[in-house]
């Protein structure tokens, strides 16, 4: 059967010259400022731009009633104003998201603006943040809009990843993406559990996806259910419990249905 590799596609030259501009000023300042406030106002300043399409103007006016709405939405633009659901859990490392909040706030208000569905500029400005919010992120990483995850700190991606649109990866416990891998739309991976009788009582396990191994449409990985090198989970699967190396397993509860051969695994 024929095989139909991505195709490479740039934006016009002066669009590219802007897009690596910006990209390569944010990291400069991001790399620089190691500290909530300065992120934060870095992040508010931007987003005031791509949203409102001016620079962010200083102290607003709140005694006007007819501007209280757009009040809130500029306030919404600086990290600092705003709480995120990982925020809530009690096993967080406070110190550690405080640093990245910022950024995974920049990267979620990112994905929801007008840039966020161009792929290009997309793909190369979530690794950017990537490096400064995951433990690790390899090279030829490419990360699709919409991608959620919880913490970001217990988070791996190995090199030649792909994670596609509106996948959730709970990194509460830890969550490592081997080489080659590939999460398909609206997968989700989990790294932690809940006891059955008492909501608060988590357990958290590390998953690991690969090397070369992928997690297809609408599938779900249970906490600790890794996927093994060059494995599959098929679509809608549900593993509840280690996909084996070289194996597709597929349903809910998932188990192999086959083996790949020899050349597949290649």
């Amino acid at each position: 059967m024929p095989q139909y590799k991505y195709r490479e596609l740039k934006p016009t030259p002066e669009a590219e010259a802007t897009f690596r501009r910006w990209i390569a000023h944010l990291n400069e300042e991001i790399s620089r400022h190691q500290n909530v406030d300065r992120r934060s106002e870095i992040v508010r300043d931007e987003l005031y731009q791509i949203y409102l399409g001016k620079p962010h103007g200083g102290k607003l006016n709140v005694q006007l009633d007819s501007e209280l709405a757009g009040n809130v939405l500029a306030e919404n633009f600086d990290p600092r104003n705003v709480t995120l659901e990982p925020e809530y859990y009690g096993d967080i490392d406070a110190e550690k998201y405080a640093l990245r909040k910022p950024l995974i706030w920049f990267w979620q208000q990112f994905d929801r603006s007008p840039l966020g569905l161009n792929h290009w500029l997309g793909f190369k400005f979530r690794c950017m943040l990537a490096h400064h919010i995951f433990r690790h992120v390899g090279k030829g990483v490419k990360i699709f809009h919409n991608v959620e995850f919880t913490y970001g700190y217990n988070l791996t991606i190995g090199d030649n990843c792909t994670i596609h649109k509106n996948v959730m990866l709970d990194d509460r416990g830890e969550i490592v993406i081997h080489d080659g891998s590939s999460i398909s739309d609206y997968a989700n991976i989990y790294s932690h559990t809940h006891d059955i009788n008492v909501q608060a009582d988590v357990t958290n396990k590390k998953t690991e996806i690969g090397p070369r191994a992928r997690v297809t449409y609408h599938a779900t990985v249970l906490a600790g259910a890794s996927v093994g090198e060059n494995g599959m989970l098929g679509a809608l699967g549900l593993a509840t419990k280690p996909v084996p190396a070289g194996a597709v397993s597929v349903g809910i509860p998932a188990k192999v249905k086959r083996e790949k051969d020899a050349q597949e695994q290649k």
